[in-house]
């Protein structure tokens, strides 16, 4: 999402913020981008993979659409993924789905330019970045 008032034809890092929890992207906080300008930073992240694929939980209500890749429930069905959990942050109404925060895991994990890890038990999800 982009600060209010942000010139998309000439967009800053600075004007990039956290779906999840509306902080700002800087050179020192990871971030990975979604579909059409959604992003999540490694701290939201973090707890997101933690709950869903360490610990098997989802925290999204019924029929919520992902905001990093914009599919709903119909979207999911139709791609034969049904019911599958997502996280929805306890600072916003943002949820992602259990596709995206894997693959979004995978590329911060192996992004050189940052210390991120993936979570290692349910209920570490943060600290994984450092501000």
């Amino acid at each position: 999402m982009f600060k209010p008032g942000t010139d998309e034809s000439d967009v800053r890092m600075s004007d990039v913020l956290c779906d999840f929890c509306h902080r700002e992207w800087t050179e020192d906080v990871p971030f990975v981008e979604g579909h059409r300008g959604r992003t999540i930073c490694g701290n939201c992240l973090a707890m997101s993979y933690a709950e869903m694929v360490l610990g098997k939980r989802g925290t999204a209500p019924a029929g919520y659409t992902c905001a990093m890749c914009r599919e709903g429930e119909d979207d999911r069905a139709v791609l034969d993924r049904a019911g599958e959990r997502g996280w929805q942050s306890p600072a916003q109404e943002a949820a992602i789905c259990l596709r995206c925060t894997k693959r979004a895991a995978g590329a911060l994990h192996a992004d050189p330019d940052f210390d991120w890890r993936k979570p290692t038990a349910p209920g570490h999800g943060r600290g994984q970045d450092r501000d």
